[in-house]
């Protein structure tokens, strides 16, 4: 996990292009086969795709942490390379736990994509329209990053958040390309209210693979440097980290299920006690959460 600094942000380097299908698959690859792959004046020709579209797709494997990249090198992250090596465990996102997955780490990555992260861990209004959205992203700048941020690179983040999460309404005005969905929007997590507002939507207990929800908790834990955690922290964020409750949009309810299911699915790893009247969710053993994944898509422990 990548915690929240007031130094490290990132705002309008989307281009104003949302994730799309075959993006991450297309980038990664094509840089496993040349790593100078988005900096060539050829980048267009061999992504198939306009220039705007190169920059897009470097900063989406970077989003969702599949690639780690600085002004002087572009290297793969341990999980970039399990999932989207041609012999890797998803590299055509077939597997809807894949694109939980990918939720996760874009929202829990305030470094690269900081207005996900903001409004899946720090806003927690349930209804609300585009001006609140864009409003409240300016007061967290304002409050929490060394950043000068234009109204209008928050306005595009805002929107583009919007258009990633929602599902679209094919409109036969909308062209071919633009109308497809982010593979995000097929986690319901946000949909269109009344008039101009917008909702978040609770997923049902089963939407979220218990193998991601784990992948998740692991890394808190582990990232967290500690042994337990009140079940108050998986709900919420500290504003620093991120959490599984908020990010995957859980009832209480629902999370303390989640927990449930997932100390059955993996046991021996994980223990939820009371400890003078407060729920905490306890780290067993050590544990790599990378682990939790493997079991998933390989049936490793």
């Amino acid at each position: 996990m990548i915690p929240l600094r007031h130094d490290k942000y990132s705002f309008g380097r989307h281009e104003t292009f949302p994730l799309r299908f075959g993006w991450l698959t297309k980038g990664y690859q094509a840089w496993s086969d040349d790593s100078g792959v988005f900096e060539d004046d050829d980048s267009t020709v061999k992504l198939g795709v306009g220039k705007n579209m190169v920059s897009a797709i470097k900063y989406w494997l970077n989003a969702t942490q599949m690639i780690q990249s600085d002004r002087q090198s572009i290297r793969t992250s341990e999980l970039g390379k399990c999932i989207f090596s041609p012999d890797g465990w998803d590299p055509y996102l077939e597997d809807d736990a894949t694109i939980w997955l990918l939720h996760w780490l874009i929202s829990s990555n305030p470094a690269d994509a900081t207005t996900p992260f903001w409004f899946f861990n720090r806003f927690h209004k349930p209804e609300f329209t585009m001006k609140e959205l864009i409003d409240a992203l300016k007061y967290f700048v304002s409050e929490h990053l060394s950043a000068k941020v234009s109204e209008s690179t928050l306005k595009h983040d805002v929107t583009l958040l919007v258009r990633m999460y929602q599902p679209s309404l094919n409109s036969k005005s909308t062209p071919l390309e633009e109308g497809l969905d982010s593979p995000v929007a097929m986690l319901g997590l946000m949909e269109m209210a009344a008039g101009s507002k917008y909702h978040e939507s609770k997923p049902e207990f089963r939407s979220v693979p218990v193998a991601i929800f784990a992948f998740s908790v692991a890394q808190l834990l582990v990232d967290s440097k500690e042994s337990h955690l009140p079940i108050e922290r998986l709900m919420r964020s500290d504003g620093v980290l991120a959490a599984p409750g908020s990010v995957f949009r859980l009832t209480e309810e629902c999370l303390i299920a989640k927990i449930e299911e997932m100390i059955a699915w993996y046991p021996g790893a994980f223990s939820l006690r009371e400890t003078a009247g407060i729920h905490q969710l306890y780290l067993v053993t050590e544990i790599e959460p990378i682990d939790l994944l493997r079991r998933h898509y390989i049936g490793a422990h």
